[in-house]
């Protein structure tokens, strides 16, 4: 491929939220944006960088030319730890933008390599994982890319995130107290949300199961959804025929919202991808054990 081919491909910077699930994800749907034509940035924490490193071996996030892996710090504590991290620590790190000047000085260096190499085009869009969205779409305002939020969840898990900030304004959550827990009080009735039918207080997101205002996931990821409105464009982990309703809804509430899975389907339906790696964050064991 000439310079002249490499300056103009498009060049996707994926950023997964800090956990396994959403990290295998956000790794398909970038190989398959690689399949057709991406140039692609992956950026993990440097904890979960290592994680890989050592999981996968220490070569397996060398990448491809035009598949390229990078780190930014997390902000957290150093560990060498081969375990999750401290999901509340991490979401309050990601509320604070602690990522975000990291954030910011990979996207530069990403787009100076690409004025003073001909081997990486500059970052034309950021695809966020859209837990992320606190700070990613802070980060694509000030460089001047769109920005594509990937919620890897269904579209009515996704609805019931958004109605969080409703539920609260509605005096229906945070609960009074701990009583609400077991008094019926989650059989509560909620009749207002478009696409959805029957649904009750107990069936939204278990993170309004709390009783403190301040609680920090609770705010994390009701933020999160916040700002969806924001993106260019929403992506959720789902495929139209199995949430019609739920997915007309949420079209007239949002710019564009698509649809993009099932991610392992699509995967099967391409030739075999070069990049040949794992998604496991644990090293995996090879011998059945005994017993």
């Amino acid at each position: 491929m000439d310079s002249t081919e490499v300056a103009t491909k498009p060049h996707a910077v994926c950023i997964p939220a800090p956990a396994q699930s959403h990290i295998k994800a956000m790794l398909k749907f970038a190989k398959l944006l690689h399949h057709r034509g991406f140039h692609i940035t992956f950026v993990n924490t440097e904890f979960n960088h290592k994680r890989f490193l050592r999981s996968l071996g220490p070569n397996s996030l060398d990448g491809l030319p035009d598949f390229q892996f990078e780190a930014i710090p997390d902000s957290l504590p150093d560990s060498d730890e081969d375990a999750t991290q401290d999901v509340t620590l991490l979401c309050e790190s990601v509320r604070k933008q602690n990522l975000l000047a990291p954030f910011l000085a990979l996207l530069a260096k990403l787009n100076n390599d690409a004025i003073s190499t001909s081997t990486n085009p500059p970052v034309t869009c950021i695809v966020s994982d859209g837990f992320m969205s606190t700070f990613t779409i802070t980060a694509a305002e000030e460089i001047g890319v769109p920005i594509v939020l990937f919620y890897t969840i269904a579209a009515c898990s996704f609805m019931g995130f958004k109605q969080l900030r409703a539920v609260v304004e509605k005096g229906l959550a945070p609960l009074k107290d701990e009583s609400c827990f077991t008094n019926g009080y989650l059989e509560t009735v909620i009749d207002w949300i478009p696409g959805m039918r029957d649904i009750r207080l107990r069936d939204l997101p278990t993170f309004l199961r709390t009783t403190n205002s301040d609680d920090i996931l609770f705010n994390f990821v009701m933020e999160a959804t916040d700002r969806a409105h924001e993106s260019s464009a929403v992506l959720l982990h789902t495929f139209d025929a199995l949430e019609p309703d739920v997915l007309d809804a949420l079209s007239s509430m949002l710019p564009h919202v698509y649809t993009v899975g099932p991610l392992q389907l699509h995967l099967n339906h391409i030739p075999e991808h070069p990049l040949k790696m794992g998604y496991s964050l644990w090293k995996e064991e090879t011998e059945a054990s005994s017993g």
